[in-house]
């Protein structure tokens, strides 16, 4: 049963017509202490309600009522319904534990795509019996074993995710997980560096462009939401984005409507969002640098992608693979690696992930040109920053960091290119991390 809590009559009676139209059972009140009383008799599966009660439009009883509510039963979920122009107060529902939001006047596909969502999540099977694949990821450890569960529970769902982590751990993998074991599977996954894009290309790169909307529009272009319509969006370092570009993308993924450049009508699409970020949202927002209202947007669920060093247990299959994968590629004989090299391996703190060891196996492979290979022939090619970085007690990751950025700069005598691509990492992300640490 969904309880509704509006004390607007006409609002009442018409999300009572949507839902029960959806096939759900609902029960609608006027009044917080008529709600708290439905909720005491017999606690709903979803609670569904407005901000604001007779004459207030501070929305204090609405925060009030949530608390309630999510002191009497914790785990049901609550969608609160707020006006565009009130989005500072979705978001201090959303801090004291509201599910998500929507705006007046609301879609009724947005509507039921976030009921849905809600009921789906916190269904104890979960919402989906079919078996997830996972072929393209690579370990067994516990730590990755949890993201993947997660990743079981949720595809199946609408729910927008975010996930983060360092460089090199694999999120558009993740991502690719989430879009491949979804019923979206069929439609496309479209992937968007969210860093790579100019402010002055968002709107066109994002939403599209007619001919003749600029200078340069010689010919229309279809924008990557149109392009993910029916599918998934991968927003990629989403954490880069600017602020003037945070507000365009909260508009559409507020209501999935947006317009292209050249042509005042509205366009809807149906996109399941997800993003990923290596960025400290929180302290962004705290700094001003992110957008809390887009935060909640983004992030109905966070997956968290465990760096290598906290995964060791999975380097020994992943090298396996890498090198078969490679000698398949390039048609090379199978590689043998020694026990004593896997064991070096994974002694490395790897500080570009994955990424810096599909690099190092991938490199170690093809210059050595010898079917089995020893510590030697790894620690000739592997970067110096990690044995710099293995000797020295008392350092924290950051520190650590550090340490092998300058590290690879120094061996590589200042070429950007070659320090990123020995780290694993790409050379804007190396920048940023200079930016950092202060290295000059």
């Amino acid at each position: 049963m969904i309880l509704i809590i509006d004390d607007d009559a006409a609002i009442r009676s018409s999300l009572e017509f949507v839902l029960k139209r959806a096939g759900y059972d609902t029960q609608a009140v006027a009044t917080p202490d008529a709600a708290l009383t439905a909720v005491r008799r017999m606690p709903p599966d979803l609670v569904l309600m407005d901000m604001n009660f007779s004459l207030s439009t501070s929305g204090e009883e609405g925060l009030r009522l949530l608390r309630q509510v999510k002191t009497l039963c914790s785990e049901v979920p609550v969608i609160l319904i707020t006006a565009w122009g009130s989005i500072s107060l979705a978001v201090e529902g959303m801090r004291a534990g509201a599910f998500d939001f929507i705006t007046k006047p609301w879609d009724n596909m947005m509507l039921l795509n976030s009921i849905r969502t809600a009921l789906a999540l916190n269904s104890p099977a979960g919402s989906s019996t079919d078996e997830p694949h996972f072929d393209k990821i690579i370990g067994k450890s516990k730590a990755l074993r949890q993201v993947l569960q997660t990743v079981s529970r949720i595809a199946a769902t609408d729910a927008s995710v975010l996930i983060t982590g360092e460089n090199g751990t694999g999120k558009e993998l993740i991502a690719e997980a989430i879009h491949s074991n979804s019923a979206r599977r069929d439609a496309p996954f479209v992937k968007v560096n969210l860093g790579g894009i100019s402010q002055g290309l968002f709107e066109s790169e994002m939403f599209g462009h007619c001919k003749g909307a600029f200078t340069d529009a010689i010919s229309d272009r279809t924008g990557r939401f149109t392009l993910a319509d029916k599918g998934t969006i991968f927003l990629d370092e989403i954490g880069d984005l600017d602020m003037s570009c945070q507000v365009k993308l909260l508009r559409v993924l507020q209501d999935r409507t947006f317009e292209v450049l050249g042509d005042s009508h509205p366009h809807r699409v149906d996109v399941r969002v997800v993003s990923a970020t290596n960025a400290d949202l929180a302290k962004k927002i705290a700094e001003r640098q992110f957008r809390e209202d887009l935060y909640y947007r983004i992030n109905l669920i966070t997956i968290h992608i465990p760096p290598l060093r906290e995964r060791r247990e999975d380097i020994p299959l992943l090298v396996r693979h890498f090198a078969d994968e490679l000698a398949r590629q390039q048609h090379l004989p199978k590689t043998h690696i020694t026990d004593d090299a896997i064991e070096y391996l994974c002694r490395q703190p790897f500080p570009g992930n994955v990424r810096e060891l599909k690099n190092l196996t991938e490199r170690t492979l093809l210059i050595s040109g010898k079917t089995t290979l020893d510590v030697a022939d790894f620690s000739e090619h592997i970067s110096d920053t990690s044995n710099n970085v293995l000797s020295p007690t008392g350092l924290n990751l950051e520190e650590m960091e550090k340490r092998s950025i300058e590290a690879a700069i120094e061996k590589s005598g200042g070429n950007m290119a070659h320090a990123a691509r020995s780290l694993g990492i790409s050379r804007p992300a190396l920048y940023r991390r200079m930016a950092k640490y202060g290295i000059i």
